[in-house]
């Protein structure tokens, strides 16, 4: 049975020393890995459960990215790894109730020992909640951290028309690169996974395939006209281009093969730091700040947040986050009271 790889009562399931976080014996912390280290260790029953769960989430079919099924076999083992060294009440593996109080006493450990950020614990719970969704039990009833309220960073009017202008004076290929990124929100993969078939172009209107989106979901983002005018610019010179008959990318390299991400993130960067476009925290520009101006004007224009996280592929918990006022909104609503001259 699993419950029997749950220790009894007693056994801790690890202890902060010096600030660093220590493991129990024989017990794993969900603790960042360095690049090259191995996977957190499982035993017996444990390793079945963990064997049984990689198993369902790499079907064919199963509607993950590959970078979201590294992750979450990441997160559940780390969970499982927890849970093989805690005292559990009941069996967190079978009955609704011990799962419950698991999760919780896990979220406690994540912030507690493991120091995590509060996103960072929202994140671990998600996985294992898809994994307690696999073995048929539905997701824990378990309340996430709280998440201070992060403002989006968002260009403001005047960015984004020094974006557009220097992104005028770029050659087509890198303006159609950008004005995707911009009228259409599309992530960097998305933009350059990209093919021309995704380009439908009517009479009057068009729109794009986005065939990339998280979970491998398929939406439809109708097209600006700034941005159709540019791509039917574009489909009629790339028709030149080297390898253009060969491939079906919409965004090509100089060899005639798909434009990479890397390529594209080195075009946005050169329209930016022309357009002096403020940097990241990181102290470098960020292709996702024009995803978040496209939610964030969407948002406080108006736009049903159900559409915007339609056009975007986001979640809606995701995509309420560009309602957040920015910093300067509570300056903005106390300048516009009556003033009594």
């Amino acid at each position: 049975m699993v419950s029997d790889a749950l220790p009894s009562a007693g056994s801790r399931p690890g202890e902060t020393v010096s600030g660093a976080t220590r493991s129990a014996p024989g017990v794993a912390s969900p603790v960042r890995r360095r690049p090259g280290a191995q996977p957190t260790a499982l035993d017996g029953a444990v390793a079945e459960v963990f064997a049984d769960y990689e198993e369902k989430i790499t079907r064919p079919g199963v509607p993950l990215d590959a970078g979201s099924v590294r992750v979450y076999r990441s997160r559940v083992r780390q969970y499982l790894a927890w849970l093989a060294g805690c005292a559990a009440e009941g069996d967190p593996l079978t009955d609704s109730g011990a799962r419950d109080r698991a999760v919780r006493d896990y979220r406690a450990h994540l912030q507690t020992v493991a120091k995590r950020r509060p996103s960072t614990v929202n994140a671990h719970l998600a996985a294992v909640d898809d994994f307690y969704r696999r073995r048929g039990l539905g997701p824990t009833a378990v309340e996430r951290a709280g998440v201070p309220p992060a403002t989006s960073r968002a260009l403001d009017k005047g960015d984004q028309l020094r974006l557009l202008r220097e992104a005028g004076r770029a050659p087509l290929r890198d303006k159609a690169i950008a004005f995707t990124a911009f009228y259409a929100g599309t992530r960097l993969a998305e933009t350059v996974d990209l093919d021309v078939g995704d380009v439908r172009l009517s009479a009057v209107e068009g729109h794009l395939i986005i065939r990339r989106g998280r979970g491998g979901r398929l939406r439809e983002v109708p097209l600006h006209p700034k941005l159709r005018a540019v791509l039917t610019e574009w489909l009629a010179e790339r028709a030149g281009w080297k390898g253009a008959g060969t491939g079906p990318a919409l965004f090509l390299n100089h060899r005639g093969g798909r434009l990479s991400a890397r390529s594209a993130y080195t075009v946005l960067r050169a329209i930016a730091d022309a357009a002096d476009l403020p940097i990241g925290r990181d102290g470098v520009f960020t292709p996702h700040v024009l995803r978040r101006t496209v939610g964030t004007t969407m948002t406080r224009s108006g736009t049903d947040i159900v559409v915007v996280a339609e056009l975007l592929g986001h979640s809606l918990e995701t995509a309420r986050r560009y309602g957040l006022p920015a910093h300067q909104d509570p300056r903005k609503a106390l300048e516009g009271l009556t003033v009594d001259e």
